[in-house]
């Protein structure tokens, strides 16, 4: 026997618990399933990054992720004041090393600027001394709009929420197959099939899977990046006041490795990006034959492994020496020593790159048959989160009405 219902929201990260809401805000009457394969939320990328509210400074005016981030950003403070998540909107420098950083920090200026944020500083180096003591550079910039937050709490109180609406949360429940119908699509998941009108896909690290699973053919693919951190020991923790970001290259989406000032005041430094084995491969022994054989027959791995070789072994060198790791955050803060530092977490990133070996920059969202399938999300997709969903409902609302 199948469950009817209007909608299945698959994937229980924040994306998919935000949009989970949205939907039943919008119609109480909906009966809305959201289905997980886990035995908790926030199990992946929501709950293995380093909880940073990210203020919109990066990305290309107009775009999705500068517009839902703006929105996004200050939604989630508001939600955070409403709800009693503990959260701190704390700052932070970004650091510009040398003069041939400069004209890379002017272009985030002005980026920002372009995105709405007000209250940018520029910094000279004896400014950016007297926000971050132990920091080197020649110039900076403050950028006051980013926090820090611990997004599993939110994703947990956005679940509570949900569920207060009449919606229904299946732990334990990796959809297997998807079958369409000609009123909607049946959706397998383990022993349960779901009769759902309308889908939503929001299965971060495996979301190209899902939307295969749903006919789609997707002209991308994720491929799982991991992200490796270092922490501070409690005493050095002074060396940090708020966040500390270098200028990133411009190639590349990764925002380089920095110093993070969490919410339960422990310091990560970090990441680096190297190519995980395994979609969930969080540590260096994690190896999934079926992920690798996926990543290795999509052609646009290869072309992108063509262009980036040179950063891939490096940032390998990084993943395997200590020393090489430190060295890269000496760079920032000469102080650092490899005495002061113990391994702490690490995440994996769902990095979409297209069949031309191109990441894909901005956040990637399709609508087709009933369906909305988010494609691409990473950073910000947390901080964007609230508006995220609110896109996704309208999307939602259209095929249901």
């Amino acid at each position: 026997m199948s469950t009817i219902i209007d909608l299945a929201v698959i994937g229980g990260g924040i994306v998919g618990c935000a949009t989970a809401l949205a939907i039943s805000s919008r119609d109480p009457n909906l009966k809305i399933a959201l289905l997980e394969k886990e035995a908790s939320l926030a199990s992946h990328q929501t709950g293995h990054n380093s909880g940073v509210i990210h203020a919109g400074l990066y990305y290309k005016p107009g775009s999705m992720k500068a517009e839902t981030c703006a929105s996004g950003r200050e939604a989630l403070y508001r939600f955070c004041n409403v709800h009693d998540i503990p959260h701190q909107r704390c700052g932070k420098v970004v650091v510009a090393v040398d003069d041939s950083e400069l004209p890379a920090l002017e272009e985030l200026e002005r980026r920002g600027l372009a995105n709405g944020l007000d209250g940018l500083q520029r910094l000279s180096a004896s400014q950016l001394h007297e926000h971050e003591p132990h920091v080197q550079g020649v110039a900076g910039l403050f950028v006051p709009q980013t926090g820090i937050v611990d997004y599993v709490r939110v994703t947990q109180k956005l679940a509570e929420l949900f569920k207060s609406r009449g919606g229904v949360v299946h732990l334990n429940s990796p959809v297997s197959k998807i079958q369409k119908k000609h009123a909607g699509y049946l959706i397998h998941s383990g022993n349960k099939i779901f009769e759902a009108r309308s889908l939503v896909n929001c299965a971060g690290l495996h979301a190209d899977q899902v939307a295969r699973l749903a006919g789609l053919r997707p002209k991308l693919r994720i491929i799982p990046f991991r992200g490796e951190y270092y922490e501070f020991k409690a005493e050095r923790s002074m060396l940090v006041n708020h966040l500390i970001y270098p200028v990133p290259d411009p190639l590349m989406p990764f925002l380089g490795v920095h110093f993070t000032r969490m919410i339960d005041g422990t310091i990560e430094a970090g990441p680096n990006a190297v190519l995980a084995w395994r979609r969930e491969g969080y540590r260096r022994i994690d190896i999934s034959l079926p992920d690798l054989a996926d990543t290795f027959a999509f052609a646009g791995f290869w072309k992108l492994s063509a262009r980036f070789w040179k950063t891939g072994l490096k940032e390998y060198r990084r993943s395997f020496s200590k020393k090489q790791f430190v060295k890269s955050l000496q760079r920032l803060m000469p102080e650092v020593r490899e005495s002061d530092l113990v391994p702490g977490d690490s995440g994996v990133r769902a990095q979409a790159v297209d069949s031309e070996g191109r990441m894909v920059d901005d956040f990637c969202i399709q609508a087709e048959g009933g369906m909305v399938h988010v494609l691409n999300a990473p950073s910000p997709a947390a901080t964007a989160s609230l508006s995220i969903a609110e896109h996704i409902a309208d999307k939602v609302m259209a095929t249901i009405e």
